[in-house]
């Protein structure tokens, strides 16, 4: 992976955090966090996702970190709860 690769990488894993948090109200951890939770959750969604949908480019790395972000902060909240 170039340097390029990994800042989109992270860009696109710290957009995801930030609309995960707007989507999963009252479970985010704030804006740092949530970049952090976004930038774990576009590593998940990146190896789990493509295998059940076939989207490509930066927007559908985009939809798979969104997607990986907020399962990955409603996991957390659970495990927070109990």
């Amino acid at each position: 992976m170039t340097i390029e690769g990994l800042i989109i990488w992270l860009v696109i894993g710290a957009v995801a955090g930030w609309l995960a948090g707007l989507l999963v109200k009252g479970r985010g951890f704030g804006l740092i966090g949530n970049v952090v939770v976004g930038i774990v959750g576009a590593f998940i969604g990146g190896l789990l996702l493509p295998h059940l949908f076939a989207i490509s480019g930066i927007l559908g790395a985009l939809i798979y970190a969104v997607i990986g972000a907020v399962i990955l902060l409603v996991l957390i909240s659970l495990i927070k709860r109990s």
